[in-house]
């Protein structure tokens, strides 16, 4: 077995104003509740899901599945208060979709859950590549990767690109050594960690087949749809108002579409394109407003975007491939 070093401050997005698990968290604890509604109310679950599906667009399957993953925590909750429960269930996840469909976000809440219904005691994500685990030479990679999972002990790990830590085609790779000590790890602490692992799904799916050990212990899978036109319009006028921006007169409808356009062309990355798309878009607004020096702007100058804002972007320009 691999030994982890002693613990020592995670790199963390933590669950903020949360006790730990078995305190007091209502008028009774976690660990004496007997009714659905009593862990409910205990843990503070249900605000978290509320939150979920009110700040995410779409993911309707994401959220349903989570919902369903939240029921299973509740009821072995309940299970293990009246003494039914003999091992702790396991957690690990692999969530699977194209960049910029919300893996990372949906990650922290699920970290969030975790930990309020008792399942992790800290309830933060230590977020990692394959170049924070694995080292270039021979000696390095265990360190690096205990390191890390020290840092993740009582909260989630979370793994994106998963499959390069599997590299067949060069016999000098030192991922393997990072996947066995995962996998004792996942196996020997699962009830102090929670690993997730995310990626591409053809490539998660290749992964899995190439390391049995992995795929077995995963127990639930998550696929992450890409969003609809429609959808992204909508990311776009959150993102906008989480900044104090807004659409002027005929701005939306560029920016429909700007997002068909843009779908179709190479290393799309949805809600990614679309923050960037409107980064861009700021930058022209502001340079538009700078070139009037002597006038006096107002805050609705300062706060809207128009249509030329996005049209001058090269996705209206057929001869460019991508902006």
């Amino acid at each position: 077995m691999y030994n982890l070093p002693g613990s020592s401050k995670a790199v963390s997005v933590p669950d903020p104003g949360q006790t730990e698990p078995g305190q007091n968290l209502g008028t009774t604890t976690v660990s004496q509740a007997r009714t659905v509604g009593e862990v409910l109310a205990d843990s503070q679950v249900e605000p978290l899901l509320a939150e979920l599906e009110n700040e995410l667009i779409g993911l309707a399957p994401v959220k349903s599945r989570i919902r369903d993953i939240a029921a299973l925590l509740v009821i072995d909750r309940l299970r293990a208060n009246m003494g039914l429960a003999s091992q702790v269930p396991s957690l690990h996840m692999c969530f699977t979709g194209n960049p910029g469909t919300g893996k990372t976000t949906v990650a922290l809440r699920m970290a969030q859950i975790l930990h309020r219904l008792g399942f992790v005691r800290k309830g933060h994500v230590v977020s990692v590549t394959r170049d924070d685990l694995v080292g270039q030479f021979i000696g390095h990679t265990a360190p690096k990767t205990k390191e890390v999972l020290k840092k993740a002990m009582g909260g989630v790990l979370f793994i994106d690109e998963a499959y390069y830590l599997y590299r067949p085609e060069n016999e000098r790779d030192y991922g393997q050594e990072a996947i066995e000590i995962l996998l004792q790890v996942m196996e020997n602490h699962r009830d102090d960690l929670v690993v997730i692992l995310a990626g591409y799904e053809d490539r998660m799916d290749t992964f899995f087949q190439s390391n049995p050990g992995m795929s077995s212990r995963v127990a639930h899978h998550i696929s992450f749809p890409d969003y609809a036109v429609d959808e992204l319009l909508q990311i776009a006028h959150k993102m906008l108002s989480s900044q104090n921006y807004v659409m002027g007169e005929g701005t939306a409808e560029v920016m429909q579409q700007y997002l068909q356009r843009r779908l179709v062309r190479p290393h799309f990355a949805n809600a990614r394109s679309v923050r960037n798309a409107l980064d861009r878009a700021r930058l022209r607004q502001a340079s538009r407003l700078y070139a009037d020096k002597d006038r006096v702007l107002t805050e609705t100058d300062l706060s809207t975007l128009m249509p030329e804002d996005l049209l001058a972007s090269r996705v209206f320009q057929q001869q460019s491939p991508t902006e």
